[in-house]
């Protein structure tokens, strides 16, 4: 298991949200989740944008990622992503150059150009689809106003001007990949819930990547469904809450979190079952031994350099026990 123990272990949370729950309940669960992460050593809590989704309650990322920061003590914290054509860059550099200076040296920016939602909902936030045709364009504008001033451009960011917050580019495309190796920034490949160009992504991000002022060599982080239990059995089961709510969501359905069932015959036709588990194709389910020769197996396959995973269990006793399979085998 030691193979692991180089390889930094990171969090992408959604703050899943019961049915029966409030808003304040499963937001101070997110908290209590960054504050294991953060005891335990993990390297970063990062938050992702969704809107208009009922059951996923990370809309207002900023501010939750403030919120989480100030509750926490040396784990980074950032945005994974932000969707850049729903704002303003001027904004999200302001918003993060202010959570730079109130915690600095913790704070990251992952950038996406996804809507992070339907396309009524990109309406309601006054969304241009055109924009994310220049979505290179406004990567490139957010690097300016996030670095030092050079006194050629009249827009500054203040707060936020020479914070220097990492950028990192998100995404489930080749177009993503190749964007990232042209700028020199990390990449994150999104296999949480898009594994289907892992494989190619990753290829073409390490043999075009370009070094910058930023970043030397390619770095790359891979998005990952984790469902770790004491058993491979038990795992199977726990597994059944996140295959729930994809039904869901490819049903159109309410994206509540769900108890675990013994079994999804009859939730499920065939071809929905082929789409879910299309959709977690990268899902690593498992006891301590099997999750680690998986993500072992990851590793020397895609020569990953950090891993963040999805850990939607209904329980959150069960989400801190996972954390503690997961630092176990990195021991």
């Amino acid at each position: 298991m030691s193979g692991l123990s180089a390889i930094p272990f990171s969090l992408l949370e959604l703050s899943p949200m019961k049915e029966d729950a409030t808003v304040s309940s499963t937001l101070a669960n997110s908290v209590a989740y960054a504050q294991k992460a953060d005891e335990l050593g993990f390297n970063r809590f990062w938050m992702a944008e969704h809107h208009n989704m009922p059951g996923i309650v990370c809309a207002a990322t900023s501010v939750l990622i403030g919120h989480i920061a100030g509750q926490t003590k040396t784990i980074r914290v950032g945005a994974g992503g932000v969707m850049l054509p729903n704002h303003p860059p001027l904004i999200v550099a302001e918003q993060y150059g202010t959570l730079e200076s109130l915690y600095p040296g913790r704070i990251d920016l992952g950038l996406g150009r996804a809507p992070g939602s339907d396309h009524i909902t990109s309406r309601a936030l006054r969304r241009d689809e055109r924009r994310a045709e220049n979505f290179a364009d406004e990567v490139t504008e957010m690097q300016t106003l996030l670095g030092p001033y050079d006194g050629s451009h009249p827009v500054r960011a203040i707060p936020g001007e020479n914070t220097n917050v990492p950028i990192w580019l998100l995404g489930s495309s080749l177009y993503s990949a190749q964007l990232a190796a042209k700028k020199g920034l990390p990449y994150v490949f999104a296999g949480h819930f898009a594994p289907r160009f892992v494989y190619d992504a990753i290829a073409l991000y390490r043999r075009e990547f370009q070094p910058s002022d930023v970043l030397a060599k390619p770095y790359v982080m891979l998005g990952l469904p984790i469902v770790a239990a004491d058993s491979d059995e038990h795992a199977q089961f726990l597994a059944t809450t996140s295959k729930q709510r994809i039904l869901a969501l490819l049903r159109g359905d309410p994206l509540w979190l769900k108890a675990p069932v013994k079994s999804m015959a009859g939730l499920w036709n065939e071809q929905e079952q082929a789409q879910v588990e299309n959709f977690l194709g990268l899902s690593v389910v498992g006891s301590p031994v099997t999750i680690a020769h998986k993500l072992n197996m990851i590793v020397k396959e895609l020569g990953v350099d950090e891993f963040i995973f999805t850990n939607d269990l209904y329980q959150s006793s069960d989400r801190h026990h996972a954390l503690e399979i997961l630092r176990s085998i990195k021991a």
